[in-house]
């Protein structure tokens, strides 16, 4: 629905794009030539799409709304509306909610922008204003974050003296012409990494997935928790991808440096029910950002881990508990959420009583065919 939702958005604004289904082909054009769309750009449950998108629409020359579906709705813009309203966008938004509005300004205004937490999204979204604004912009990040973006655009970057990063981008930048075959998403992936590493006997191989270093960082803690993986880099450009091959492990509850926790912010659900059968306790703190995802997804673990027989402790920014305890049957609430849906459906795998989902859905937000696969699998 992500992918859906932006290619959608793009068409509106005049952007010409072809699929059949496994080949994707878009005809850019400079943002010159971009159209008024003639309703609102709908990002539908996608918060990249709209906090990327927002970059763009604030240096176009024509008024544009952007809205989004209920949950969407419902998360926090106020990151990207601040950066951009310093870089001179006019934008009107629902006290820092959708919709957005956004007027035309003469130009936007370069800026140098620390990021106050690690988000990939921000960084985008103004690095993507900076294409269309005066002079060169400016994003320092202190912690890395996903850096697909830059590596799409080929932006220049530095590493700071003080260990900051910073990265560069201004109208003289050249977009180049770009082929590439799309890897698996890792995130998506890293459910059915966790069920093999849980189910006796289990090997899978999975072929043509992301390991973009950004992307990866569950495989750090995987192998701390003493998971058998087997990583091959296949290609490297213009993203690191290529096959990991997972088996059956025992499993100890680590220590995660909080410098981690920007890179493993989607797989946390996922990693939640992989402590829950593993060794020893599993401590989570520092990521309250899971309070702002499609649910508050601290209080969705959380709950649904009670619900399903796993005691845990919560906190304003993160949670506790101590592994390994049994699943049990119960009936998991999943707020719309794909990921804690698809989270709780591996649980499911563990345990003879059933694990029910209110909503199951809803996993078809980022993976489409997860329960196709899944049913395959098991």
């Amino acid at each position: 629905m992500d992918c859906t939702a932006t290619l959608n958005c793009l068409r509106d604004l005049g952007i010409q794009w072809q699929s059949d289904g496994q080949k994707l082909r878009i005809l850019g054009k400079p943002v010159q030539k971009w159209q008024q769309p003639e309703k609102e750009l709908n990002a539908l449950n996608s918060g990249t799409t709209a906090r990327l998108l927002s970059g763009i629409l604030a240096g176009l020359s024509f008024k544009t709304t952007l809205t989004g579906d209920a949950s969407l709705s419902g998360r926090p813009m106020d990151r990207i509306l601040k950066p951009l309203t310093a870089m001179g966008a006019k934008i009107e938004s629902k006290h820092g909610f959708l919709p957005l509005q956004f007027t035309p300004v003469k130009q936007l205004n370069r800026i140098r922008y620390e990021l106050p937490v690690a988000s990939a999204q921000v960084k985008s979204s103004v690095l993507l204003a900076g294409l269309n604004a005066k002079g060169e912009t400016e994003v320092v990040e202190r912690t890395p974050t996903r850096d697909h973006t830059e590596r799409m655009l080929r932006l220049r970057q530095n590493k700071n003296m003080d260990g900051t990063r910073s990265l560069f981008s201004s109208s003289t930048v050249l977009i180049p012409n770009l082929s590439m075959t799309i890897p698996g998403d890792f995130s998506s992936a890293a459910f059915f990494i966790v069920a093999a590493l849980l189910l006796p006997g289990s090997e899978l191989t999975i072929e043509n997935v992301s390991l973009n270093p950004t992307r990866t960082g569950l495989l750090q803690v995987l192998q701390s928790m003493g998971a058998k993986l087997t990583i091959n880099e296949t290609s490297s450009f213009p993203e690191p991808a290529g096959t990991i091959t997972v088996r059956y492990s025992k499993l100890e509850n680590c220590a995660i440096p909080r410098e981690l926790n920007a890179n493993i912010i989607d797989e946390i659900p996922i990693l939640a029910i992989l402590a829950s059968q593993a060794e020893g306790e599993f401590t989570l703190r520092n990521v309250q950002e899971l309070r702002f995802k499609e649910s508050d997804r601290i209080a969705m673990i959380v709950e649904n881990l009670r619900k399903t027989g796993i005691p845990v402790k919560e906190f304003e920014d993160g949670f506790k508990l101590n592994g390994p305890t049994k699943f049990r049957g119960g009936r998991v609430q999943t707020k719309g959420d794909h990921r804690i849906a698809m989270a709780f459906a591996i649980a499911n795998l563990l345990t003879d009583e059933e694990i029910v989902l209110d909503d199951p859905a809803c996993t078809a937000v980022s993976f489409p065919s997860f329960w196709d696969i899944l049913n395959d699998l098991a």
